[in-house]
C-alpha cells in the first residue's frame, strides 16, 4: 500500500469520525477544546474530531417517577406519598453547563420538594385538595429548574398511603357521616309530612262534607281489599239527620 492511499484512508477515517446524526427531538451542545461553542439542531452535523465534543440532549417530555415518600402532616399524620413529574428540557446549553446531572438533580429536587410542601398541609387537605397541591409542587419545582433550562409542565400526586388505624377510623367516620344524613332526611320526610297533614287537617275542619266525602272514598279503597270482614266506625253526622226526625215523630218525645 503506497503512502498516498493510508494517507486518503486516514483523511476518510478522520471525516467520518466527525459525522453525527441528529434525530428531529435531539440537540447538539458543542465544546471546542473545553469551551461552549453553542446547540446544534437536528440532521447531518460535522464537528471536528478530537478538538470538538458533543453531548446529546432530548427535548421529548420526561416522565419522571418520585419515589413514595415518608410525609408528616400539619395534623401529625404518617402517610406515603408518590408522585410524578413531567418536564422537558428547554434550553440544552444550560441543561449541560449549569447542572452536572439534570435528571438526578431533578429528581431529587422533587423528592424533598414533596416532603416540604405536603407535610404544611392537614390530611383532609391533602385527600380533598390534590389539585391545589399539584398547582403549588409545579410551581415551585418550575421556579427551581427554571436555571437549568427545564420547564416542569405537570406534577401529580398519585397515591396517598394511609396507616391501617386512620383507615379503619376514616371508615368509621365515613359510616357515621352516612347515618347522621339518613337521620335528617328520616327527620325531615317526617316533618313535611306532619307539616302536610296539618295543613289537610285544616282545610277538611273548613268543610265537614269533604271529611264525610274522604271517609266514604276510604270505604271504598276497603271494599276492594280481599278480607271478608270489614269492621269501621260510623259517623254520628251521617245518622244525625234521621235521629232528628225519628225523634220529632215520636209521641212520647213530643209530649216530654
Amino acid at each position: 500500500m503506497t503512502p498516498t492511499i493510508v494517507f486518503i484512508v486516514i483523511i476518510a477515517l478522520f471525516i467520518l469520525s466527525g459525522i453525527k446524526i441528529l434525530n428531529e427531538y435531539e440537540r447538539g451542545v458543542v465544546f471546542r477544546l473545553g469551551r461552549i461553542v453553542g446547540a446544534i439542531g437536528p440532521g447531518f452535523k460535522w464537528i471536528i474530531p478530537g478538538i470538538d465534543k458533543m453531548v446529546k440532549v432530548s427535548l421529548r417530555v420526561v416522565t419522571m417517577d418520585v419515589p413514595p415518600q415518608d410525609v408528616i402532616t400539619r395534623d401529625n399524620v404518617s402517610v406515603k406519598v408518590n408522585a410524578v413529574v413531567y418536564f422537558r428540557v428547554i434550553e440544552p446549553v444550560k441543561a449541560i453547563i449549569q447542572v452536572e446531572n439534570y435528571l438526578y438533580a431533578t429528581s431529587q429536587l422533587a423528592q424533598t420538594t414533596l416532603r416540604s410542601v405536603l407535610g404544611q398541609a392537614e390530611l383532609d387537605e391533602l385527600l380533598s385538595e390534590r389539585d391545589r397541591l399539584n398547582a403549588k409542587l409545579q410551581e415551585i419545582l418550575d421556579k427551581h429548574t427554571d436555571g437549568w433550562g427545564i420547564k416542569v409542565t405537570l406534577v401529580e400526586v398519585k397515591y396517598v398511603d394511609l396507616p391501617q388505624e386512620m383507615q379503619r377510623a376514616m371508615a368509621r367516620q365515613a359510616q357515621a357521616e352516612r347515618d347522621r344524613r339518613a337521620k335528617v332526611i328520616n327527620a325531615e320526610g317526617e316533618y313535611q309530612a306532619a307539616t302536610r297533614l296539618s295543613d289537610a287537617s285544616e282545610i277538611l275542619a273548613k268543610n265537614p262534607m269533604s271529611l264525610q266525602l274522604r271517609f266514604l272514598q276510604t270505604l271504598l279503597e276497603i271494599s276492594n281489599e280481599k278480607s271478608s270482614t270489614v269492621v269501621f266506625p260510623i259517623p254520628m253526622d251521617l245518622i244525625k239527620p234521621f235521629m232528628e226526625k225519628y225523634g220529632k215523630d215520636d209521641p212520647e218525645e213530643n209530649k216530654k
